[in-house]
């Protein structure tokens, strides 16, 4: 019906692999002297055109080979190298759910190709056609030409769809869950085939960002959901629904490509997560939201006086607010008292960025930071906010544990190896089959993860080795040597420069920086999304401190300096601790010790043996209010000075 066109695309990278040469006839030089794409995609619409009004005909629909050429590769492609894509682009015809809809005894759709649609047809494919691509063009329009005869009479209705732009609000299902939750559970809301988890994003990327990176797939609408860590503050993570699990499985496809200068990871997810944190109860939050396409600004660092008439006296006339007082809402405690966040609605972008340019602005006394959100972080923060009691119940008393006598080299002498950039899902077996025949260097126990401030790795780790020179041969052996996907530094350090790291302090080229407090802390194993209170079985109280060690682990205690207490939770229970310094790992190679529960003939000898438990006694305990975000212990233990 036209006439045939093709034309190269300048690429990028113009390396092409001898499989790309072979199959393609592609070279470098040709490449090299093409158009680039967005000239191209200019001169295919010019072309379409003049075909078409030769015809007397001014419209048209695309039919494309499956979904990955246009959903895959051309939307990402102008999204990275911003320009629009023009409207055809959007609804498309996929030849190979058409074909299984016309012959449904024909292969399943992911295992249709040109060739297999051809010969189920009885149709000859000419193969040795040198000009790479145009054989396949030229063997669909016999395979759409069959399909629209009178024997098959098949009708093209219902094309692939691709949306203009990601819709925010509220999750649609959300809603359904607050009508119908006393006969449905939250897992059955969400289709857990058609969510992912979206890991690494820079900390001040927006919905919109995501909804960029996923640019050619159909996101369900409030389908972005940003995570925030125990401190409120986003995480780096996203849990975002798409439209079918068709639309997911095509995202996981984009595992480690970039954002920018970060590659994301994809993973699946349950929609038992997704609710979690897009979900919510309270209807304050559901009329906040209920008005359609807002752009949402989360002000952080407001004083606690500060009125309705003093915000939008801050953002003054040239950012309004989508009916006035209406698009405030504020963030409170339970019994009423202002936590210095608020959101705000703006009903376009122009004024969205308006308000932006207010950021760290002066309000009363105070900076005021302000940030992009999402409904979904609406729907975290109160949910986090108002489920904080009032007077929270203190746990059963921990139970605490003298640790062995683990030795952890405080010295200058350099026996010890740094390992910088491990992939954050490594553990010690990955370490020790990443160090070789140099693990029988290692000193029992000289393994130490080093976990960030959310308790998960960091990508450091720290080893001691028998000597100083078998941590100098490691290090000359295993420096930038690969583990999974990565290469990994490795690096000849000091057990006093290990100390610093793993009790907070921080090591680089301008030398060593001290740990806001020396005070040994244990890292907690995992994070909820928000905190929670420990909660210890009662009984636990009653073991004895040996009765929790292993017997081949005898406490020494000395008489000059009794030895710190720390504390284990009993029977595994999570022990979440508010330290804001840099969480070291135990002393303690994870993999050969772990939370340490009691021998089963240790609790009834435990139960009679004569002990004073370190318990605190009525009345002796205080709760701290207000304190800088950057307390430590040695600021606490300085306020409460001449107090026993």
């Amino acid at each position: 019906v036209g006439t045939l066109h093709k034309s190269l695309v300048k690429a990028e990278n113009l390396d092409l692999s001898d499989q790309c040469r072979e199959v393609s006839g592609l070279t470098p030089e040709g490449l090299g002297k093409a158009e680039p794409l967005d000239r191209v995609l200019q001169q295919f619409s010019q072309l379409v055109s003049s075909d078409l009004k030769v015809l007397g005909r001014s419209s048209y629909t695309l039919c494309s080979d499956g979904q990955l050429l246009i959903r895959q590769v051309l939307h990402p492609e102008t999204s990275k190298k911003n320009f629009l894509l023009s409207d055809c682009f959007y609804s498309f015809y996929d030849l190979r759910k058409e074909f299984h809809t016309c012959y449904p005894s024909s292969a399943a759709v992911k295992d249709q190709t040109i060739k297999t649609m051809a010969e189920y047809l009885g149709l000859g494919t000419d193969e040795t056609e040198e000009d790479f691509g145009v054989w396949q063009v030229k063997t669909m329009v016999a395979i759409i030409v069959s399909m629209l005869s009178e024997s098959c009479n098949h009708v093209f209705t219902e094309p692939e769809t691709v949306k203009y732009k990601y819709e925010t609000g509220p999750c649609l299902l959300w809603r359904a869950f607050c009508l119908f939750f006393l006969c449905s559970s939250k897992s059955e809301i969400v289709d857990s085939e058609t969510v992912i988890r979206a890991r690494g994003l820079p900390w001040q990327s927006s919905d919109q960002d995501i909804a960029r990176f996923f640019k050619g797939l159909n996101i369900a609408k409030g389908g972005v959901a940003l995570c925030l860590n125990a401190q409120g503050r986003r995480n780096g993570e996203a849990l975002v629904r798409f439209v079918n699990s068709e639309q997911r499985d095509l995202a996981l496809d984009r595992h480690k490509h970039h954002m920018g200068s970060r590659y994301i990871e994809v993973y699946k997810a349950t929609g038992e997560e997704f609710l979690k944190i897009a979900g919510g109860t309270s209807n304050e939050v559901a009329q906040f939201l209920s008005k359609e396409n807002q752009v949402i600004i989360r002000m952080r660092g407001l004083p606690f006086t500060a009125t309705q008439e003093d915000v939008l006296g801050f953002l003054g006339p040239e950012c309004p607010v989508t009916g006035g007082k209406e698009g405030l809402l504020f963030v409170k405690y339970p019994d009423g008292r202002p936590t210095g966040d608020a959101f705000v609605l703006f009903a376009c972008e122009e004024y969205a960025q308006n308000a932006l340019k207010k950021h760290k602005e002066i309000l009363g006394k105070r900076y005021i930071e302000l940030f992009r959100s999402t409904a979904a972080e609406v729907q975290q923060v109160l949910n986090r906010y108002m489920s904080t009691p009032l007077i929270p119940t203190l746990p059963t008393p921990i139970i605490p544990v003298i640790p062995p006598p683990y030795t952890i080299a405080t010295g200058s002498i350099r026996d010890c190896v740094r390992l910088r950039g491990l992939p954050y899902t490594a553990g010690i077996d990955d370490i020790l089959e990443f160090m070789g025949d140099s693990t029988a260097d290692i000193k029992p126990h000289g393994v130490h993860m080093v976990l960030n401030q959310q308790g998960r790795p960091s990508g450091d780790a720290f080893i001691q080795m028998k000597s100083a020179d078998k941590a100098f041969m490691v290090a000359q052996k295993c420096h930038k040597k690969m583990m999974k996907d990565r290469y990994v530094e490795v690096f000849q350090c000091s057990g006093e420069e290990m100390n610093f790291v793993l009790m907070g302090g921080t090591l680089n080229r301008s030398g060593l920086s001290p740990p806001p407090c020396k005070l040994p802390c244990l890292s907690p194993p995992a994070y909820a999304a928000f905190q929670t209170a420990a909660v210890i079985p009662a009984e636990a109280a009653l073991y004895q401190p040996q009765a929790l060690l292993p017997t081949t682990r005898t406490p020494q205690a000395s008489a000059a300096a009794p030895p710190t207490v720390t504390y284990y939770p009993a029977q595994a229970a999570q022990l979440y601790m508010n330290y804001t310094a840099y969480y070291p790992s135990p002393p303690v190679s994870p993999t050969t010790v772990g939370y340490i529960a009691a021998p089963p003939g240790a609790v009834a000898a435990a139960a009679t043996a004569t002990h004073t438990p370190i318990l605190p006694q009525p009345g002796a305990l205080v709760r701290m209010q207000g304190l800088p975000y950057n307390t430590g212990m040695k600021e606490i233990l300085s306020f409460f000075q001449g107090y026993q």
